[in-house]
């Protein structure tokens, strides 16, 4: 099968046209389905997002309807840069850049500029899907990036691969994210009795706009989640560092039931190095908050289009991939 062909099982009802059965268009767009075992997982044409991941049924995530819009950034892939950008203004190559301020009550930039973009399937299979998009140049963006997200299933859960190419002739700043919310397994369910560990050795406090002010160890702070342990009512909104990996240099946080019977793992590949925990205190939606732990890989720090902690810069032509992925406990 050629890359860009649909299979029979694509052809055949794993995919969902943008309009409800009232007529009306779906708020994210085209829904897809993708399917192992007793896994399946719905993706959406808008953001090329992942709006549920289930295990026989069961929530794995804390999702979305299909007739819902996309809240908190929930199963959004963020590109060019996850997390914020201070005042949404930053300096490359000598000259000042501002971008739109998508978050206003902070006055800043948040999560990047992909994730309202629709994106194409390229290739669909029964257990697999492709995404693919270009990001032209826009109000405090001139480059152009291919961007492309790779969602597999198979026996050992789901994994989410994100490949960007820059296609511009200049060198552009650059990082990536995503921005799950691991569930207990029941829609709605707050978290707080849940069992937490997050391996992360350094967090970075932040200021009232959510930009970081430095390091600090966990040591001896409610944000000191390495051992596993019950969450309470901790709020927490900060970005982990200095990882704890295993031996194929993997780092995962792990959400489980209270009572020890199953949960849910987010690991993530070398290229993150950073580890956003939201317990989701803040957002608008009073039913949404603390419902889903949110857990976002990234490869660089809050606002590090100005402080330039763990941002890359890719180069004419250059790719960047990294891996992450979800697997039930």
């Amino acid at each position: 099968m050629s890359a860009g062909a649909m299979s029979p099982a694509a052809k055949s009802g794993d995919q969902t046209g943008p309009e409800a059965s009232s007529g009306h268009r779906l708020p994210s767009g085209r829904q897809y389905d993708i399917r192992h075992g007793r896994q399946s997982a719905h993706l959406t044409e808008v953001g090329g997002a992942l709006r549920d991941y289930l295990l026989d049924g069961r929530p794995l995530v804390e999702g979305y309807g299909p007739e819902e819009m996309c809240t908190g950034a929930r199963g959004q892939s963020l590109i060019p840069w996850p997390n914020r950008v201070k005042g949404g203004a930053y300096t490359w190559g000598g000259s000042t850049l501002q971008l739109d301020l998508s978050e206003p009550d902070k006055g800043g930039a948040i999560h990047g500029l992909t994730r309202w973009r629709n994106w194409d399937v390229e290739d669909q299979r029964e257990d697999r899907i492709s995404f693919t998009h270009t990001l032209h140049a826009c109000q405090g963006w001139p480059w152009v990036l291919d961007c492309r997200l790779d969602y597999g299933l198979d026996d050992g859960g789901l994994s989410v691969r994100t490949t960007v190419t820059n296609r511009s002739p200049e060198p552009c700043p650059f990082g990536i994210g995503a921005h799950p919310y691991l569930s207990l397994g029941q829609p709605g369910q707050v978290i707080d009795a849940g069992l937490v560990q997050v391996p992360g050795r350094t967090y970075l406090p932040v200021d009232e706009h959510g930009i970081p002010t430095g390091h600090q160890r966990v040591d001896g702070t409610e944000y000191d989640l390495r051992e596993l342990q019950q969450l309470g009512a901790r709020p927490i909104d900060v970005a982990y560092t200095d990882l704890i990996r295993d031996g194929d240099g993997r780092a995962s946080v792990t959400l489980l039931r209270p009572d020890h019977s199953g949960g849910v793992e987010l690991w993530v590949d070398g290229t993150y190095p950073y580890l956003e925990i939201f317990t989701g205190d803040t957002l608008p939606q009073p039913d949404r908050r603390r419902t889903g732990l949110g857990v976002e890989p990234m490869t660089c720090a809050p606002d590090a289009f100005n402080s330039g902690e763990g941002l890359i810069t890719l180069e004419p032509g250059q790719s960047h991939t990294g891996q992450w992925g979800i697997r039930a406990l």
